[in-house]
């Protein structure tokens, strides 16, 4: 079998099998985003924190609430790892520097789990499953619980109140994210990950020198990392080490877990708003981007110019040879259309262009699935802009799904999509303005997008590195920590005053003049918008970097 004919039945199984399951995983998180009652284990955890399960809140408070708790993770996972030199489990490692504490705290509540760090010589057990694993379940679930509380935005009439968060979070951890991940860790121990508390192994090596292999817990970290579309490594090489990742059925299994849940909830969506067609239109956005993107960049590192790339048949520096090309092409695209950021290649050494397709991935907003819950509430805000610009094409009063998209609810998605590129650009450019290219392994238009993509991958929380950036100084891990603060909580907070002020409505019934947002000129539509407000937003930065350099 060639390697182009194994790529091609790895991406082809993988949209089978996610076709099949999306409509019973949506119907599932629609089961448990709209339950009537309370398991025994959830009422005690509400009476422990002292939240009335049955009150439900306005989109302050429970804009409020997703602060707090965020607040509070941040504060208990940045003393978990101060205080690691007097943990049980520490391994002898010292405690975290304040800066770089700062920065992991930051990454893994923010879900963005970017790291300056490399774990296995760093964090100990405990930190790694009681602090890093942990926040790796509940950042996922608050990301989930922020995109239902815009759906019922959508969903409800002439009220304030879009659900609980604590109830949101409970149950989006007790009934999704814990029983999955636990099947997929028992699944990927199966397939060889490594899932023990030993203190490592000395080995000898092939150059006859001596190498310590650190144990640990990493198949239920594994597990959780690409489930919750977190993507935080145990080891520095993430997934390319062969004990987080080992054979290429685990490989095809990591990145499914990455994307069963991005890809089940537009299905939840069309549930909850009562119009199936809904969700289909917009999943099949984002597979229209996906599947773009994934042959792109599949394209790009199969088929690249150059003595090297034609001699050995595609783009393989860097690239884990356990899983080939198309295979590791297929998990970058993957990771960074998702909010995931794992790794099982080396970004920095694909090709120019084909580096930039990762990059433009994240400045999509990460929605062709996108995050845990931010891809479907990123969409979303992208199809009320399409649904004002086409209001505006036909002169009429923009709709949609029976609510008026009006001055308010527009200064709401405006303000989204400037967030993230303001975050971006700026940060890049202070990067460059105070001598922080330094930092780069390589100059010119390669080291711009190293930075760039830096910048990308913190604003837009995914977490995945280009590599070449030496990001551990004091100055770097504070500025990548403030861009994924504003890259997620801002969004969050104008997320949730959009779904305030579509709950406030009364629906508009239905004309010969409205848009039919399930038919495919509306998925064009979508799909042209997202592009367009990408290509103006970004195209002087990329023409800097990924493009100058593949040109």
């Amino acid at each position: 079998m060639t390697t182009a004919t194994a790529g091609v039945l790895f991406i082809a199984s993988l949209i089978l099998v996610l076709a099949l399951v999306y409509r019973p995983a949506g119907d599932y998180l629609y089961r448990v985003l709209t339950p009537a009652g309370h398991s025994r284990v959830e009422r005690g955890i509400y009476r422990l924190v002292g939240v009335d399960a049955d009150g439900e809140q306005t989109w302050g408070v429970y804009a409020r609430s997703v602060l707090a708790f965020s607040a509070v993770s941040v504060l208990l996972l940045y003393g978990l790892q101060r205080l690691q030199d007097h943990l049980f489990l520490s391994l002898g490692f010292d405690a975290v520097a304040p800066d770089q504490a700062w920065n992991t705290a930051v990454s893994f509540v923010t879900n963005t789990n970017w790291q300056s760090y490399s774990g296995e010589t760093t964090m100990g057990y405990l930190v790694q499953a009681a602090g890093l694993a942990v926040q790796n379940f509940v950042s996922a679930a608050v990301g989930i619980a922020v995109a239902a509380a815009l759906v019922r935005g959508f969903a409800r009439r002439a009220t304030d109140r879009l659900g609980n968060f604590w109830v949101d979070l409970v149950r989006i951890v007790l009934r999704v994210l814990l029983p999955v991940a636990v099947v997929g860790a028992i699944v990927l121990i199966a397939g060889g990950v490594v899932q023990n508390l030993s203190a490592g192994t000395d080995v000898v090596t092939l150059a006859g020198g001596t190498q310590h292999l650190t144990g640990g817990l990493v198949a239920s970290q594994e597990s959780i990392k690409e489930l919750g579309t977190n993507g935080g490594g145990f080891y520095n090489a993430n997934s390319a080490h062969p004990f987080e990742n080992p054979t290429g059925w685990t490989n095809w299994l990591e990145v499914f877990l990455l994307l069963v849940v991005p890809f089940a909830l537009p299905r939840t969506f069309g549930r909850m708003v009562g119009d199936n067609r809904q969700g289909y239109a917009i999943v099949a956005v984002m597979g229209v981007l996906a599947i773009g993107s994934v042959i792109t960049l599949n394209a790009l590192q199969l088929a690249h110019g150059g003595t090297v790339p034609q001699a050995v048949g595609a783009a393989a520096e860097g690239v884990e040879t356990r899983f080939g090309v198309p295979q590791s092409a297929t998990f970058a695209a993957a990771t960074t259309l998702t909010s995931t950021g794992a790794v099982n290649s080396f970004h920095d050494s694909y090709t120019a262009l084909g580096g930039g397709v990762p990059l433009v991935n994240m400045m999509l907003g990460e929605v062709a699935p996108g995050g845990t819950g931010s891809g479907l509430y990123g969409m979303l805000v992208l199809a009320v802009v399409t649904v004002f610009i086409a209001g505006l094409m036909v002169g009429r009063t923009p709709e949609y799904l029976g609510k008026k998209i009006g001055a308010r609810e527009m200064k709401f998605a405006a303000m989204y999509f400037l967030v993230t590129p303001m975050v971006v650009l700026v940060g890049t450019a202070t990067a460059f303005a105070t001598g922080r290219q330094d930092a780069t392994l390589n100059a010119g238009p390669h080291g711009l997008s190293e930075i760039l993509y830096a910048f990308t991958s913190a604003g837009n929380n995914n977490g995945s590195a280009f590599a070449g950036l030496s990001v551990n100084t004091p100055w770097w891990n504070t500025a990548l920590g403030l861009a994924m603060l504003l890259g997620r909580f801002v969004p969050i907070i104008l997320v949730l005053g959009l779904a305030g002020s579509l709950s406030a409505q009364q629906p508009t019934p239905e004309s010969a003049g409205t848009l039919k947002t399930y038919q495919p000129l509306f998925v064009g539509m979508l799909v042209g918008v997202t592009v367009v407000l990408v290509a103006l937003t970004y195209l002087p930065a990329l023409a800097l970097g990924p493009l100058a350099e593949g040109l």
